[in-house]
């Protein structure tokens, strides 16, 4: 078993996109989550997974549980080691100094030497709050440690590459207003199944952070939009991110193209690529070029039923019974607030 550390405030979300990374994951408390296996690869793409660790064992959110869980667990490595303690939501109330001290000395009467700076082996001792703000599923909540809190221990394993800074809207070589953030674009391209060998689609792709998330994880990406001067910019923001040679911490990004086209009638042929994702227009804030809004977001699902088996759609308001209409099924739905005038709405389509 895997014990994983999810980001953001949204556990749900969190936990649909570390389902792309693992297998069997199911919500523990609040920003925690168990799962059966990890891939690391791929977990070092996650934008809503900070760590992953191999499950040493859980209990309740005390100083006192988690030494007598240390002390009753078999440790079978070798090497220095270090403790690392979180209070997750910081309202436990647990001390992590002390955590970090108490753990430590079992280690050290089991044999261990300490070195916090490099050390072969780090433990991770994670406290969290029994229950989150509601169970809006992917699988979750379960507190079998107790209504007080949860207490997880872990010898870390791999963590996700936190290098989304580099990419902010505002800093790429084309910038348009509205552009997804790229922690958000990399979630949901993960969602989508984005990955070496698959294929990504982004049928309204604008500034083209989406497809340079989708490619840097390895997929490879196909971007439309209706303007020319957006398929211009996407293409010097793909070969900005994607073919400068440097080498990359995730993947070989994959290879990318882009054109200028309609969203309803996509220059594509049946079952060209493995998923769809895109951020439909947000009404007001968006220039459409030849359509009304509600036609335009029904043509492009319908678009994407043909073209692709799984589709996933950021917008202001849900389409889920466009989606249907267009013949998709609804997986899963997420509301993520934005502030107070836009929450986003994220509808997961098989």
């Amino acid at each position: 078993m895997y014990l994983l550390e999810l980001g953001g405030e949204d556990d749900a979300f969190a936990a649909c996109e570390a389902a792309s990374a693992a297998t069997g994951v199911e919500r523990i408390g609040g920003g925690l989550a168990i799962a059966h296996s990890v891939a690391t690869d791929r977990v070092r793409g996650l934008a809503y997974t900070r760590r992953a660790s191999e499950l040493l064992g859980r209990t309740d959110a005390s100083v006192d549980s988690a030494v007598a869980l240390l002390e009753a667990a078999p440790i079978d490595r070798e090497g220095t080691v270090a403790v690392r303690a979180r209070d997750v939501r910081g309202d436990t109330g647990v001390s992590t100094s002390d955590t970090e001290r108490a753990l430590g000395q079992v280690l050290v009467d089991r044999g261990f030497a300490v070195d916090l700076d490099d050390p072969d082996h780090e433990l991770r001792a994670l406290f969290a709050p029994a229950s989150d703000d509601g169970d809006d599923s992917p699988e979750g909540p379960d507190v079998a440690a107790g209504e007080a809190g949860v207490c997880a221990l872990g010898w870390l394993v791999t963590e996700s590459v936190r290098d989304f800074g580099d990419r902010k809207p505002t800093d790429k070589p084309f910038f348009q207003p509205g552009s997804m953030d790229p922690l958000l674009a990399r979630a949901v391209t993960n969602v989508a199944g984005a990955g070496p060998g698959s294929r990504i689609l982004d049928p309204m792709c604008g500034t083209g952070g989406v497809l340079v998330e989708a490619g840097l994880v390895g997929a490879d990406v196909v971007g439309v939009d209706a303007q020319a001067k957006m398929a211009n910019g996407a293409r010097q923001n793909l070969a900005h991110f994607l073919d400068d040679g440097d080498a990359h911490p995730i993947a070989e990004p994959g290879d990318w193209h882009v054109c200028r086209g309609d969203a309803t009638r996509l220059p594509l042929v049946d079952d060209a690529v493995d998923a769809a994702v895109f951020d439909a227009p947000y009404g007001r804030q968006s220039k459409i070029e030849t359509h009304a809004l509600d036609d335009l977001v029904a043509g492009a699902l319908a678009e994407s039923r043909r073209v692709a088996d799984r589709a996933v759609v950021v917008a202001d308001r849900s389409w889920a019974g466009v989606a249907r209409r267009a013949g998709w099924t609804v997986e899963a739905s997420f509301e993520r607030r934005v502030h107070r005038s836009l929450t986003r709405y994220v509808l997961v389509l098989d």
